[in-house]
């Protein structure tokens, strides 16, 4: 099928040909039940593999050669896996079938390079030729640009200025720490150190990709872009280029007090095994940042650093890779949302496991980096990883409430369910939509820094994430007339595409966003025969694929190409029919289709077979696959069409 062809003919389908033997329903929701079952840890949590593109794999075979810890054996099986994904292109895509992308090609060759391919190599060849085609290495962004910079390939004006001083910028300040995103805190905290300090890699082979350039780094004046094209950001530029003329001053009066905050800013947060916010970029900056300075291999800090990023690589068919993280609570309070879908309930040795050690990981006594904008709040939320307790997020805070609240409410659950529902309900922003992380996270104008070509500077409010929330609050027993969740209710009313959906921050895409949606109006009760709610069903309908399910592409988040979509997949299925669901559209031809898609399509136990990535952590930039989300997803769907469709009542009563 055409990626942006009409994806199937409108008519509905005959019964006879959708029609669902409840017999083969019981039998696959049984036999995914088990598998997940065998999968859970004995302390009661499930983490499943969470896989990036060929960036993070890369950037650890770079790491351990700016230390000089290089590990040949396990480079080598990191090779492996970077040649297997190499595309068809020739380059390295951010997703599955993805179009190529400099930053990651780049990083991908001087990897391979480093590990002892040569450059006449067949799949090297390709490579530079896809680089060298696309304009060269010069045409890469800011953060491949900084990795250059310190393995001398580039000098560091190819680097927006970035001095560690800016930490000790006043709150007024045009830039400040609290500003920007956790994640963009975290990284940029250490990032900062290695600019100020020109930081060099000891790259003791002495490899170098210079023939990835088409014109001489060294005489190339334009590195810097406008990454919005707005006057501001032109703006910048031009003041970037006074601060590199007085940048030495700043350096002389500042940066011992600004490297002491940033070091016990990051020592405060190196969360053990988890590292500095659990995310692999922020880890690895600080392992270089500390071999900048000097610390010794054996200092506390460093060994936690390097053991956490070690801890990331995952063992792979082709392999070895890096995860950018761990999602044991993601990956546990949907797994318990399927199961009780299935039918376990409290009593149930799985559900109760899960409860006890989702409780002890709630966040109750660390008030995290949200108190910059939240600082009245008692602490209450979960953070994504094992260990991250200055970075709790209001999405995994949302769901796993969900899930505790629809077990048997005892004691230990009315006291963890409390606590969180006060913080999410004081993290909500003045928009009414609620942040992953911070409150009023919205300072647009940093979007037009050199620094922000990524696009993702910011953690503003999301339809998906408030979604979430509002779901809670009302499976909580809270009425669409609440104030809070009235507020909540008009910002994903705002957020409303014209054609009926709405966006997916976190998920792949639009179909996420629906399905998110969709579920919040449900919990709140809303009459389900409003337009927009039909609208947004017919658009879900439109979107069926001619096998029966639904599948939309990474490419949607280039706004030109937002009905690409290449095959349909288990996950994105499955949230297409539970969103449908959630709008009462249970006995609908569509749902049976979708149902007998995912009875239908392949598995490997109780896990449905998904190449293609179904999330994104920041769009048009960086891609997800969860693992586990073509397990318990479709086993959630499953379950709930056979509970709306052997009950009384057509409509689920929980907020998700």
């Amino acid at each position: 099928m055409d990626a942006t062809a009409p994806l199937r003919d409108s008519g509905a389908p005959s019964a006879e040909n959708c029609s669902v033997d409840r017999r083969e329903l019981d039998d696959v929701i049984g036999e995914s039940c088990r598998w997940l079952g065998e999968r859970q840890n004995q302390d009661g949590h499930w983490v499943f593999e969470l896989e990036a593109d060929a960036t993070i794999p890369a950037e650890y075979i770079l790491l351990n050669h700016f230390l000089d810890e290089i590990d040949d054996a396990r480079e080598a099986r990191i090779a492996s896996y970077l040649r297997a994904i190499q595309g068809k292109h020739g380059g390295w895509p951010l997703f599955h079938d993805g179009d190529f992308d400099m930053s990651a090609t780049v990083k991908a060759y001087y990897a391979l390079k480093l590990t002892g391919d040569g450059v006449d190599e067949p799949h090297m060849v390709r490579a530079r030729q896809a680089i060298l085609e696309h304009g060269g290495a010069e045409r890469t962004n800011v953060f491949t640009r900084f990795t250059l910079a310190m393995f001398d390939q580039v000098p560091w004006r190819a680097c927006p200025v970035t001095p560690v001083e800016a930490l000790l910028l006043p709150r007024f300040a045009p830039f400040h720490w609290s500003k920007v995103s956790y994640w963009s805190r975290t990284v940029m905290t250490p990032l900062m150190i290695l600019y100020s300090r020109r930081a060099r890699a000891v790259n003791p082979r002495g490899i170098g990709v210079r023939e990835l350039f088409r014109r001489d780094p060294e005489v190339i004046r334009d590195w810097l872009k406008n990454p919005t094209g707005h006057w501001i950001g032109d703006a910048l530029i031009q003041i970037d280029k006074v601060l590199r003329v007085i940048e030495p001053a700043i350096h002389w009066a500042f940066r011992d007090r600004a490297e002491k905050w940033a070091l016990d800013f990051i020592e405060e947060r190196l969360n053990g095994r988890d590292g500095l916010g659990g995310i692999y970029p922020a880890i690895a900056n600080t392992l270089m940042a500390y071999h900048t300075l000097g610390y010794a291999k054996d200092h506390p800090g460093y060994r936690i650093a390097r053991e956490a990023v070690d801890g990331l690589c995952t063992p792979h068919a082709e392999g070895e890779y890096v995860q950018p993280c761990l999602s044991p609570v993601w990956d546990t309070c949907l797994a318990s949302h399927a199961i009780q879908e299935a039918g376990q309930s409290a009593g149930d040795q799985a559900v109760d496991q899960s409860n006890a050690w989702l409780r002890e990981r709630q966040v109750l006594d660390v008030v995290g980096d949200w108190k910059s904008n939240r600082g009245h709040l008692r602490p209450g939320g979960w953070a994504f990883q094992y260990n991250n307790p200055h970075y709790p997020d209001v999405d995994d805070t949302a769901v796993v409430v969900m899930a505790l609240a629809r077990s048997k409410e005892d004691e230990a659950n009315r006291e963890a369910i409390a606590r969180a529902e006060e913080w999410i309900i004081g993290m909500q922003s003045s928009n009414g939509g609620w942040g992953a992380f911070d409150a009023e996270n919205e300072h647009d104008f940093l979007n037009h820094v050199p620094f922000a070509d990524h696009g993702a500077l910011l953690d503003p409010p999301t339809v998906d994430v408030s979604a979430r929330c509002l779901g809670m609050l009302a499976q909580l027993g809270r009425p669409k007339s609440d104030p809070v969740v009235a507020r909540g209710l008009d910002y994903l009313w705002r957020e409303q595409e014209a054609d009926g959906s709405w966006f997916g921050r976190w998920g792949t895409n639009y179909i996420y966003g629906t399905w998110s949606a969709l579920n919040a109006f449900n919990a709140v009760e809303w009459d389900m025969t409003d337009p927009r709610i039909r609208q947004a069903v017919d658009w879900l309908k439109s979107r069926q694929r001619d096998d029966g399910g639904w599948g939309e592409d990474c490419a949607t988040y280039w706004k030109e190409r937002r009905s690409v979509t290449k095959a349909s997949t288990p996950s994105q299925t499955a949230w297409a029919v539970l969103g449908l669901m959630a709008a009462g559209e249970v006995d609908s031809p569509e749902v049976e289709r979708g149902i007998r898609y995912l009875l239908e399509a392949p598995r490997d136990g109780g896990k449905w077979q998904e190449e293609l990535y179904n999330a994104v952590g920041f769009p048009r930039i960086f891609y997800l696959r969860y693992h586990g989300y073509s397990a318990y997803f479709p086993l959630w769907a499953l379950a709930r069409y056979r509970n709306l469709t052997s009950g009384n009542c057509k409509r689920t009563i929980h907020g998700m």
